[in-house]
């Protein structure tokens, strides 16, 4: 009867322990946005403003990347003569990719409009079921030597993407995604690194590399402003 009752507290004790260790989806994101500078730091941001260097296939090239929060995203980049631009709004977004054939402005497809449809988010995990999204957690996976935690979101439209997340920092330090390039399937995945304090308040990765299976780049952030005035304008598609 003791060997019993010393049993039955022992599996108590252990249950108590795992209960108290779980963590939720939304346990993991609080303490993730409690690592990027706090909820209430995060829910003043309107704009942000990056200057960067992105380096693919032997070229570099400075990158300048515009966010208005919730409603706008614009990327611009030159490689050896030539521009590059992805525009996301709430509601739509275009492109100059002379690579693909777009050296004008061109408009994206519904696809890959819903696929992108976040970058308008200084960070999606943010009051993201407001947003529309879902978040599960779906256990932890090893990325390097970290057994990160593992979040899948799916956006209001239905895309999704996985998020992984540090146990140690709470940053997130990858993310993947299916997508379509060049009529293919591939799977991109971002891993971010490098967190630095911007003059604002709040950390942000400075190193990003982007794997897109045949073709990859990084993005070295040099400069980050927040709350800069930015023009609506420079989001609308212009007609050539």
């Amino acid at each position: 009867m003791k060997t019993i009752k010393t049993s039955l507290l022992m599996l108590a004790t252990l249950f108590c322990v795992v209960v108290t260790n779980a963590q939720t989806a939304d346990d993991i994101i609080a303490k993730h946005i409690d690592a990027l500078g706090g909820k209430d730091k995060l829910s003043q941001i309107n704009t942000v403003y990056i200057e960067s260097t992105t380096s693919a296939m032997g070229n570099d090239g400075p990158t300048k990347t515009y966010i208005v929060a919730g409603k706008a995203y614009k990327n611009e980049s030159d490689f050896n003569g030539q521009s590059f631009v992805n525009v996301i709004t709430d509601t739509s977004g275009w492109m100059i990719n002379p690579y693909a054939g777009a050296a004008d402005p061109t408009a994206i497809s519904n696809d890959q409009f819903k696929l992108n449809a976040d970058e308008v988010y200084v960070d999606p995990l943010l009051n993201y079921t407001a947003n529309g999204a879902k978040v599960e957690l779906a256990g932890q996976e090893k990325v390097g030597d970290i057994n990160a935690y593992k979040l899948k979101y799916t956006n209001k439209y239905g895309s999704e993407t996985n998020y992984y997340i540090d146990p140690a920092t709470w940053y997130i330090i990858q993310a993947t995604k299916t997508a379509n390039a060049m009529g293919q399937e591939v799977i991109v995945t971002i891993s971010m690194s490098n967190y630095k304090q911007t003059d604002y308040g709040i950390y942000m990765p400075y190193t990003t590399h982007i794997d897109m299976g045949q073709f990859a780049l990084d993005v070295n952030t040099q400069k980050v402003e927040i709350n800069k005035e930015i023009d609506p304008k420079m989001f609308e598609m212009s007609k050539q």
